[in-house]
């Protein structure tokens, strides 16, 4: 599961998030939204380790980032918006070596490589430089990357940007396939992905929480959809 108690972050005097406590609980899917400017980004970024937070706790399946870094990444997956791949290397020497990293060897790492290639819809690629691959493979060999080892947290920031419909379809088979083992938080301004996808959303606005729970709670609460749900909580202000 993914737990966030009370965190925090500033930039200067800038604070981009606020005392924002949300918890993805194990196997969901939860969509994450906001407009641009909400703090999404930064919060991703905390809770993947590549910044810290100023205040506040994230745990990741139970264990501190703060006081078990190694651990808690260990369970997780990331893809950013934009794939930051090695442009020397072959798509497969790359996710081999992201495997190694993650202390898969031998069989082992090879199957987990076949794994992401399949799942990722990479294979056509798989011995090209990343350096040469198009934006919509860049985020498929980025995705590849970010499941290799099978994390058991998956964080994705805006995932589909960059692929064509028939990419999308794919990548949204894929996300389906991971329910229940996988505990996935998907940034997106696509509010027909969360629709389609998501059992839960977490809506935050300048850095703070406006909504969490599950899609189903929402409807009932009188939303008819993500886009309604939105459209009232930001007083109509939709990207």
């Amino acid at each position: 599961m993914i737990d966030l108690e009370g965190v925090s972050r500033r930039f200067g005097t800038v604070a981009a998030v606020r005392e924002l406590s949300f918890r993805v609980p194990a196997g969901v899917l939860c969509g994450f939204l906001g407009p641009n400017g909400a703090g999404k980004s930064t919060t991703i970024r905390m809770i993947a380790g590549a910044i810290a937070p100023d205040e506040g706790r994230i745990t990741l399946c139970g264990r501190d980032l703060g006081s078990d870094r190694a651990g808690a990444l260990s369970t997780l997956g990331w893809l950013p918006e934009h794939a930051p791949l090695p442009g020397e290397l072959r798509v497969e020497e790359m996710l081999s070596l992201r495997a190694r990293m993650y202390g898969l060897s031998g069989g082992e790492r090879r199957d987990a490589v076949d794994f992401a290639i399949r799942a990722s819809g990479v294979a056509p690629m798989r011995r090209r430089l990343c350096g040469q691959l198009s934006k919509g493979f860049r985020q498929r060999a980025g995705l590849a990357a970010a499941i290799v080892h099978r994390p058991r947290v998956l964080v994705l920031d805006e995932p589909t940007s960059g692929l064509d419909p028939g990419q999308i379809d794919d990548f949204r088979s894929l996300l389906r396939s991971l329910k229940g083992e996988t505990t996935v938080l998907l940034s997106t301004h696509v509010l027909s992905e969360v629709e389609s996808l998501c059992e839960r959303v977490v809506v935050i606005d300048r850095g703070t929480l406006l909504a969490d729970g599950e899609v189903d709670h929402f409807r009932r609460g009188g939303a008819d959809t993500l886009e309604d749900l939105y459209r009232g909580l930001l007083g109509g202000r939709l990207q």
